[in-house]
């Protein structure tokens, strides 16, 4: 795609800022002003706040670094035009304009009564790009995010991206995300690379990460044979709940949930199938001497420890969700501004469950406000 086409869909502005806005986080920058959120109706009792823990954001340059990559990822259109992503000939995800649109997110915001957005990098994140070059894009991108939060301190939180591939700046990345620019937590990605999360090579920084008490948002990934999932848009339909399954599977049995347990985990689109093979992790831990190794007990009671955002919007797979592992282990999710998201689903599903008004507010945001890294 040429670099007029760029400027079409994404605008000429930068760091995903309103045009006329030049917030700040240099030290001495003057505070923006905050931004309220959805107005109360006159005389309504008060509303519990909404906090969209499952939605992504990004920069003109981010789209760009990626065009000028190469590599496996590519630009394409779809049958209506719409430009899309591409990883290995499967496709990511259609390209449009409230990805960039810090405006345009603020109105659908107010629109569906959401309070807080927490933007994070979606997949590919930075793991586009070779690794001596994944800092260089994770700080683009996270310096990114703190200045939309200073911009709007009222309506955004953010997950910093890691550059995982670089042992070394993957932990200065960790800290100054979170000891200085103050995000909160961080997203990492179901596999990275082809390479599962439970690999030697990551040991150190979740060592850190425990340490750290870190809030890590899992969102998924193609698998690594994508060629089954070229037709039909099976990657984000099937390919990214399959590959959250397997991560989460993969560290359960590998006793990372075991040996890191101060780690709060996110696990998107509501842990992909991982609730409704609880019951089967639990039959092959007891059936299969492997599965004993490295875990003392069922897989199912580490993974009650874990969290699960709400991306599913189906009544009966949230009731299933919260049957498993409780309302205080949710939080609302939207995957805005994404095609198979809602933030209107997001708020609406979760008000018409038939739980009481306390659990609700778990999901709407206490349990996100319990967990999320420097609140």
């Amino acid at each position: 795609m040429e670099r007029r086409d760029f400027l079409k869909v994404f605008g000429a502005g930068t760091a995903g800022v309103v045009a006329g806005e030049t917030p700040s986080v240099a030290a001495g920058a003057p505070a923006a002003r905050p931004v309220s959120g959805p107005a109360a109706q006159p005389g309504a009792a008060p509303r519990v706040p909404r906090w969209d823990i499952h939605t992504h954001h990004y920069t003109p340059g981010f789209f760009e670094t990626v065009r000028a990559s190469g590599g496996e990822f590519s630009f394409g259109t779809d049958p209506t035009g719409r430009t899309i992503i591409t990883y290995k000939g499967s496709r990511f995800f259609g390209v449009q304009p409230a990805m960039t649109d810090v405006k345009r997110r603020l109105d659908d915001m107010d629109r569906a009564g959401v309070d807080v957005a927490v933007i994070s990098l979606s997949t590919p994140n930075v793991f586009f790009t070779t690794a001596d070059r994944q800092p260089f894009v994770a700080r683009m991108m996270n310096d990114a995010y703190a200045e939309t939060r200073a911009a709007h301190p009222t309506r955004f939180r953010c997950f910093a991206s890691i550059p995982m591939d670089n042992p070394d700046e993957a932990l200065k990345e960790l800290h100054r995300a979170i000891n200085t620019l103050k995000l909160n937590g961080v997203v990492l990605l179901s596999n990275i690379g082809g390479k599962a999360l439970t690999s030697p090579q990551y040991r150190p920084f979740f060592q850190e990460a425990n340490r750290m008490k870190l809030c890590i948002f899992l969102h998924p990934m193609l698998p690594l044979a994508s060629e089954p999932y070229q037709e039909y848009v099976l990657g984000p339909i099937i390919g990214f709940p399959a590959d959250t399954t397997l991560a989460v599977a993969r560290m359960c049995f590998d006793g990372m949930f075991k040996d890191f347990p101060d780690i709060r985990w996110i696990i998107g689109h509501a842990g992909g199938t991982v609730p409704f093979l609880m019951e089967r992790m639990d039959s092959g831990w007891r059936d299969f001497a492997e599965t004993k190794v490295k875990i003392d007990q069922p897989p199912s009671v580490y993974l009650k420890k874990l969290y699960y955002d709400t991306v599913t919007f189906s009544q009966h797979n949230l009731r299933m969700l919260r049957d498993m592992v409780g309302a205080d282990h949710m939080l609302m999710g939207s995957d805005y501004p994404h095609l198979l998201g809602s933030i209107e689903k997001a708020v609406t599903s979760i008000e018409t469950m038939p739980i009481p008004e306390a659990e609700k507010a778990h999901v709407f945001s206490g349990t996100a406000r319990s967990i999320l890294n420097n609140l």
